[in-house]
């Protein structure tokens, strides 16, 4: 049987090694999320809109980051994606019937809080257990 020093330490030892913010980043599970939905059903030649919103799960202060977002080339043609802030826009006119998966990749930086003199190689200061998530959406057209 170990001696009790020896348990503390090895209790202590990740957060010595990992630095305490960052386990708690992930105890919190703060990551960015994309909204669960489906789009909604687009019709041949009629105008459409749709939109897919994002946030950080378990942060307050989600407006505090930069959203980024990349989307696949799989749109409908007719259609084109706009982002305002942290909501991924699609809109147009669908120009051809079918099913079209759409992947949505998101990135996200904190602003206004963020201090290099922070940084180290366990810890970047930015508050997230995952700077990243993607989602694929289905858009069916008829």
């Amino acid at each position: 049987m170990l001696p009790r020093i020896f348990k503390k330490i090895i209790i202590l030892a990740p957060i010595f090694l990992f630095g305490c913010q960052d386990i708690l980043e992930c105890i919190i599970n703060r990551h960015p999320e994309l909204q669960d939905k489906r789009l909604n059903v687009g019709n041949k030649d009629q105008m459409y809109h749709d939109f897919i919103n994002a946030q950080i799960k378990n942060e307050p202060l989600d407006n505090s980051y930069d959203y980024y977002f990349h989307i696949s080339d799989n749109l409908p043609p007719g259609l084109e994606v706009f982002v305002d802030f942290r909501t991924l826009v699609i809109e147009g006119v669908p120009e051809a019937a079918g099913t079209y998966h759409i992947d949505v990749s998101l990135r996200v930086q904190q602003y206004d809080y963020y201090y290099d003199d922070c940084e180290n190689q366990f810890n970047d200061c930015d508050g997230l257990c995952s700077e990243t998530t993607s989602r694929t959406y289905t858009l069916r057209v008829l």
